[in-house]
């Protein structure tokens, strides 16, 4: 009997994907208490300030000097659908949106034509730890969208459609739906130029918590040819369509094959990402990804003339004061808090 695993891959970092997904980069900082300025109570000796993936204590600072996160960079011709577990980011960008969000929260920009953004991790508790654990998912654009309008939106963790399914047992495995669907889960709408947009495309987003001991089925996509990768992320030990995986691992599986899965001793957590191949050239430089060489080019070059809109805020870095409090400021001035 054919099984539908079709590979088993050990994690690095970042995680390995498929057309239409370019990237996948999983963190799970343990970061320390805050020490009053939005940064690290600790000595940063040791460490390579601004570009620090150490992972030294394990955390990183990574290109923030005082306040770990990325500040300023560019974006052209991709989506980025950032899901924060646990912890803050704190947004802005070159459209004039700004947000600050986390615990379940997802934010989705289409860069299109060209966003600059920063990302900034706010270690806001002076009297315990900052603990930050987050995805951040590169979406490639086909061609026709490459210069598209850029766009911001949220999905506040209160609105992201979830459901917990319970086994036979009661063994309950908690769902949540970024994107597509999950039997009569639909997520909210993405991005109006995305690659998720088309029902065509067949993009999925969605992550499992699963109870020890748990079984799930996960249902089979909707159309031939949908590639689907099962990111086995948390957890020693599980079991695949039969098959025993130890953890962490990437699975490619045959999208259009119910899978079962059981968790093992230990609570188990998954992302699966699926979708339809774009199946169109890729030239890829640092944060700018087109389909040549040539249009590569031309986005250094419009980002040396334009800075994609400017930068207007006082610092690469900027953090959103001491209040835990969520929310988002639209390009267009609205502003939206989570219900």
């Amino acid at each position: 009997m054919s099984t539908p695993i079709l590979s088993v891959r050990p994690l690095g970092f970042p995680w390995e994907t498929a057309d239409p997904f370019l990237f996948c980069a999983y963190h799970d900082d343990a970061y320390p208490r805050g020490n009053g300025k939005m940064g690290p109570a600790v000595s940063l000796a040791g460490r390579d300030i601004g570009q620090d993936f150490s992972r030294k204590d394990g955390w990183s600072m990574y290109h923030g000097d005082s306040v770990p996160g990325f500040p300023a960079h560019p974006h052209r011709g991709f989506e980025t659908v950032t899901i924060v577990r646990k912890g803050l980011i704190d947004h802005s960008d070159s459209l004039g949106a700004v947000a600050r969000f986390g615990g379940g929260d997802v934010q989705w920009v289409t860069a299109g034509k060209g966003i600059v953004h920063s990302e900034m991790f706010p270690l806001l508790k002076t009297g315990e730890d900052n603990p930050l654990e987050l995805f951040q998912i590169w979406l490639n654009l086909p061609k026709r969208s490459k210069m598209a309008e850029p766009h911001f939106t949220m999905f506040w963790n209160e609105q992201v459609p979830r459901a917990v399914l319970a086994d036979a047992q009661d063994r309950k495995t908690e769902v949540a739906v970024i994107a597509g669907s999950f039997g009569d889960l639909r997520s909210l709408a993405p991005p109006p130029d995305s690659w998720a947009a088309d029902p065509k495309s067949d993009v999925a987003i969605w992550t499992l918590r699963m109870e020890p001991g748990a079984g799930v089925q996960l249902p089979p996509a909707t159309l031939a040819g949908t590639r689907r990768t099962l990111y086995f992320f948390k957890g020693a030990a599980a079991s695949v369509s039969g098959q025993p995986v130890q953890g962490p691992v990437a699975i490619s599986l045959d999208a259009g094959v119910e899978v079962a899965i059981q968790a093992g001793d230990g609570v188990c957590e998954f992302l699966l990402l699926q979708g339809q191949p774009i199946a169109e050239p890729v030239a890829q430089y640092g944060p700018f990804v087109m389909n040549t060489q040539q249009e590569i080019m031309q986005a250094m070059q419009d980002y040396r003339r334009t800075q994609f809109g400017g930068w207007s805020f006082p610092d690469q870095a900027p953090v959103h004061g001491s209040e835990p409090d969520r929310f988002a400021r639209y390009p267009d001035g609205r502003e939206e808090r989570p219900a």
